[in-house]
């Protein structure tokens, strides 16, 4: 008698997954990594903008910094100084004559104008503040675009030794090395702010700063009184040590 050899059935549960599963697992996949698609975008877009406006601060800080102990000299050319006229009683200033604007401070229009420093780095990733005229600079992170700020009848610094004096102003706007020269260049103005954000959905505008910012530069000479009058007093004087 020829006995039949029983076919062994296997659980369910060890059976494989078929193709339709399989598709339909793809799918769900699919529709879960576009869902989150966006905010990944966004997140990896803020975290490289941050970074990038970070180093910006941290690139006009150092140059602040060559500017005090005097290894960054400043031009003393026209269209690198914003003058302010003294401040009195009949005619007071506003706290916002220091501020930048595109009227004061024209944006730059190549990489030789305005007086465009180059910030580049070394193999440590340094920082190196270099003169202007960035045509010959290699390897640019970033251009720095600084103005003085004097006011009028006022010694700002010793011409002989380059320390401030009277003391001045100084403004400061970073771009990015990605900048075009030949297209449109913004910067913020009394009435909108053109300035990069570090949060953003994309790379940011390569035509807007990075960075704009105004500081003081002055010395243990700098006179109570000239620092009043960069600041806006309305008066010539000051009392009590106090501006007016």
């Amino acid at each position: 008698m020829i006995k039949h050899k029983q076919q062994q059935i296997h659980p369910s549960g060890e059976s494989g997954f078929t193709i339709i599963e399989s598709l339909v697992a793809i799918i769900v996949v699919a529709i879960l990594l576009a869902a989150i698609a966006p905010t990944l975008v966004i997140a990896t877009a803020t975290r490289v903008q941050s970074k990038r406006v970070e180093l910006a601060t941290q690139a006009a800080r150092t140059f602040i910094d060559g500017v005090k102990t005097g290894a960054v000299l400043i031009p003393d050319a026209t269209n690198a100084t914003i003058t302010l006229t003294q401040s009195a009683s009949a005619t007071p200033r506003s706290l916002g004559d220091n501020l930048l604007t595109t009227t004061n401070m024209p944006v730059p229009t190549t990489s030789t104008s305005q007086y465009l420093y180059c910030v580049t780095t070394d193999l440590n990733n340094n920082l190196t503040i270099n003169p202007p005229n960035c045509t010959s600079n290699t390897n640019k992170k970033f251009y720095i675009q600084a103005v003085k700020i004097i006011v009028t009848g006022s010694t700002p610094i010793d011409t002989t030794t380059t320390l401030p004096i009277d003391g001045y102003g100084l403004g400061i706007r970073v771009y990015g090395s990605n900048i075009d020269f030949t297209k449109t260049v913004n910067a913020s103005d009394s009435s909108n702010n053109k300035r990069q954000n570090s949060f953003t959905g994309t790379l940011g505008n390569s035509q807007s700063p990075l960075v704009e910012m105004t500081t003081v530069i002055s010395s243990k000479n700098t006179s109570f009184n000239a620092l009043c009058q960069r600041l806006a007093v309305t008066s010539s004087t000051t009392t009590n040590n106090t501006c007016n």
